[in-house]
């Protein structure tokens, strides 16, 4: 009787062990997950302030060719890059590269249409890379977006996307009221430093 007990009792404390080890691998687990999520966070972090504060070692201006690159107008017209960014001189400017055949420049509407409601203040410049002009102007009646819109028919890797190292669509920059590049490599238009950056560019002289 007296073996039978103390085998019982060894059982049990091998069921009350192995249970024990397993609650304690599933936490270590969790806590794995949770230092892994929070790294992630972190790096992700490092990459967006790390792309400014490279943009911050080089120029706070675009480029000549940048500024020279002529785009088309909703009327049909020509206009320079340097000429829309002269039109909203002393206005925080947030300029959205993307094109309708972009998934995630879709995505992002919702995003800069909130931005809009928060910061009406700001000039909203879309520069559209579309195939053709008409797929430019069907996009634009079906998204309804506001702001000031301009075409140029050339491909992600053509002289004005290198003029600005574009990489990825949608990618946003943010001009301040002194006309200076404060986020240069953006591509989320709910980006948490993104919107940061244009919160205290819209307190500027405020």
């Amino acid at each position: 009787m007296k073996n039978k007990l103390i085998i019982a009792l060894s059982a049990l404390t091998l069921v009350l062990t192995s249970c024990k080890n397993n609650e304690e691998n599933k936490m270590t687990d969790g806590l794995k997950n949770i230092d892994n999520k929070i790294s992630s966070e972190i790096d992700h972090l490092k990459d967006t302030l790390k792309s400014k504060h490279e943009n911050a070692l080089g120029s706070d201006q675009f480029k000549k060719v940048t500024l020279a690159k002529k785009f088309i107008t909703l009327d049909g017209n020509e206009k320079t890059f340097g000429t829309i960014l002269t039109e909203n001189k002393g206005k925080t400017i947030v300029i959205d590269i993307w094109a309708s055949w972009c998934p995630d420049c879709i995505k992002g509407i919702p995003s800069i249409e909130e931005m809009q409601e928060q910061f009406p203040d700001a000039a909203y410049v879309f520069l559209s890379l579309d195939k053709t002009e008409e797929a430019w102007r069907t996009a634009l009646e079906k998204y309804n977006l506001k702001g000031d819109h301009y075409y140029l028919n050339e491909k992600m890797s053509g002289e004005f996307g290198k003029s600005i190292d574009l990489d990825w669509i949608p990618r946003y920059i943010i001009v301040d009221k002194e006309g200076k590049i404060v986020d240069y490599k953006s591509i989320a238009a709910d980006d948490k430093t993104f919107l940061f950056t244009l919160k205290k560019s819209e307190k500027k002289d405020q």
